[in-house]
């Protein structure tokens, strides 16, 4: 169990370094082509939609399964959407944050094949706050005119990732079971196809780049998807 924990946290941490990792981009390079900006932006949505509707979504529904028999996947469709509800609300209230983390933490059920998924889910967010870090960088950059503040900021917008997993264990240990995994996925999944279609691809179409940013959804679309099949 403590393995588990740790490496649970290990991935979050480095998907939550990864918006780091995009913030380096304003220490290197003095302007963006608005093609990198759409190619990356349209990549994140495409990771993101993928692996929640072929991954994160069926996982909500087989747990919820398990918890409410012929009604799971009735549950899996209103926990989806209850995350879009959520992240719709909290975007109308705070119109101009940065998308917040999302996250979970394998617990005891399937243990395997969640331990996968948390993987799949990791390498997903990881590689959505790459150009998250770019986006969170240059903003900062244009605002204050400082490349190292620029980053700093970035990186900082990475730690609540790691954070957040742990205030959700601590919570949600002892009521961790198939319906609270099962409402969590679907969430999750709704709260990362809101951020894609809300904020990523519109932000990419915005460059005038509109091909590059279909290009960036296409091909992150494939890799989630052959990476999702290697890990099967």
């Amino acid at each position: 169990m403590a393995t588990q924990l740790l490496i649970a946290f290990a991935l979050t941490l480095a998907a939550g370094l990864s918006t780091a990792i995009g913030g380096l981009v304003v220490l290197k390079k003095k302007q963006l082509s608005d093609r990198f900006l759409a190619t990356s932006l349209g990549f994140s949505a495409g990771v993101m939609l993928w692996v929640s509707f072929a991954e994160i979504v069926p996982k909500a529904t087989q747990n919820l399964s398990e918890a409410f028999g012929d009604r799971g996947e009735a549950a899996a469709v209103a926990a989806f959407f209850g995350g879009v509800l959520l992240i719709a609300l909290i975007d109308r209230l705070v119109p101009d944050v940065v998308n917040p983390p999302e996250q979970h933490e394998a617990g005891g059920v399937d243990v395997r094949k969640l331990g996968n998924m948390g993987i799949m889910t990791a390498a997903a967010i990881a590689l959505h706050n790459i150009p998250e870090g770019i986006a969170v960088a240059i903003q900062m950059w244009q605002a204050t005119g400082s490349r190292k503040r620029a980053f700093t900021w970035a990186a900082l917008t990475g730690l609540a990732e790691p954070i957040g997993a742990l205030v959700g264990f601590l919570l949600l240990l002892p009521l961790l079971g198939p319906m609270t995994l099962g409402i969590a996925f679907g969430a999750v999944a709704g709260i990362m196809v809101f951020i894609s279609i809300d904020e990523l691809l519109p932000t990419a179409v915005a460059t005038g780049r509109h091909h590059a940013a279909i290009y960036g959804l296409i091909v992150g679309m494939a890799i989630m998807a052959i990476s999702l099949l290697l890990f099967a």
